[in-house]
């Protein structure tokens, strides 16, 4: 690839002049945007901004709610028809009047010499799969690598921290309550106050806590009041027993077991792994909405407590990217998502973490996110309306 400066991130050739568009890595430190329709190229595009970070040592952490960030994985130096024959689906090559050998071949070369045209040659597939190592996570399943999200509730290194672990702790509660269907105020539900109070008090002692140990001091709370009232007063024994039991229908539940297998949620882990900076993807496709949300809040208010053991830099030293972030920073509502979401927009930069969201139409947006990007990146936009927005 002569001519692009290799300390830029490269996303493709000009068609308005002659010369290579590139983005400087520190520049996503202040965040970004893509926005466009359907079919737009908004994954492509993000797959190619998180293969040029990766290829300059820069770790990615990749929430992935439709199942596509995957195709990272699907790098092939050689180029080969044999590479991408297990990919090749029988009705395609007949609908194109071919056999899957020979829809294969015609794949590879298709791509061989598409890549040849921006510059790219197999040597640069090849140093990307070596400078870097690539895992796909699936929370509450064991399709890919099982991520335990709740079987420990480890307590954060970081628990002199009071404002990162109470941020934590929301983001957790918030989650938790959310998998068994209840929308919980921080400020004035019951449910979240008990639950958010026993969980700092623990982890403030640097104690770990799991699920079921919870659930036992929810019943039997090891404090007699909360705030100034009576603990019994404030939420009486059998409204704890009524969560409890709420709570106790997720641990008995059988489909819950994998959300107590695998790794341990671990952010330094995810990021850098035997020497290498890592794409760690966690696929949410396959759960319900409130589990979704629960394992993205999870993780980034997880997200937000390294962030802030960081020490200062204007350089990149993480990126996060989430595709399709509709739902999760909304601008008329406030899922247990949003606050995790804004705060990394806010404060992350100082840390060198950068944040890039993609989504379908720009009114998906809080425009406090909007407002905190320093990079957009525009794909078509159908209607009138969405272009005005923008």
């Amino acid at each position: 690839m002569t001519g692009i400066d290799p300390h830029q991130l490269f996303i493709g050739h000009r068609l308005d002049a002659d010369g290579a568009l590139t983005i400087d890595p520190a520049d996503l430190t202040t965040h970004g945007v893509i926005v466009g329709m359907t079919g737009s190229g908004k994954t492509g595009l993000g797959i190619d901004l998180l293969e040029e970070a990766l290829l300059q040592g820069i770790p990615c952490l990749v929430i992935d709610p439709k199942g596509d960030m995957g195709n990272l994985l699907l790098t092939f130096p050689e180029l080969r028809p044999q590479d991408f024959r297990p990919w090749i689906e029988e009705a395609a090559a007949a609908r194109d009047g071919l056999t899957p050998d020979e829809l294969a071949a015609k794949t590879a070369q298709t791509w061989r010499d598409g890549l040849a045209r921006s510059g790219i040659g197999p040597d640069r597939i090849a140093r990307l799969r070596d400078a870097a190592g690539f895992t796909i996570y699936t929370p509450g399943s064991t399709a890919g690598v099982p991520l335990d999200l709740i079987g420990s509730l480890k307590a954060p290194t970081s628990a002199d921290d009071i404002e990162a672990l109470r941020d934590e702790v929301e983001g957790f509660t918030a989650g938790l309550l959310g998998l068994v269907g209840l929308e919980a105020d921080p400020l004035s539900s019951p449910e979240h106050i008990l639950i958010a109070n026993l969980v700092e008090r623990s982890w403030s002692a640097g104690q770990d806590l799991d699920l079921a140990t919870l659930l036992q001091q929810i019943q039997d709370p090891p404090m007699r009041k909360l705030g100034v009232l009576e603990l019994d007063t404030f939420y009486p024994p059998k409204d704890r027993a009524a969560l409890a039991l709420k709570l106790n229908g997720l641990l008995a539940s059988p489909a819950f077991a994998a959300w107590n297998q695998g790794r341990a949620l671990d952010i330094e882990a995810l990021l850098r792994a035997d020497g290498r900076p890592q794409a760690a993807i966690v696929s949410v496709a396959h759960l319900s909405e409130a589990e979704r949300m629960f394992v993205v809040t999870m993780i980034l208010s997880k997200m937000v407590t390294w962030t802030r053991r960081q020490s200062g830099t204007g350089e990149l030293r993480a990126l996060i990217y989430m595709d399709e972030v509709f739902g999760y920073v909304p601008p008329t509502a406030a899922p247990p998502a949003k606050k995790p979401i804004l705060t990394l927009l806010k404060q992350a930069r100082a840390h060198g973490v950068g944040m890039v969201l993609s989504t379908q139409n720009p009114v998906d947006l809080d425009y406090k996110a909007i407002s905190n990007a320093g990079t957009w990146l525009i794909g078509r936009l159908q209607t009138e309306r969405d272009k005005a927005r923008l």
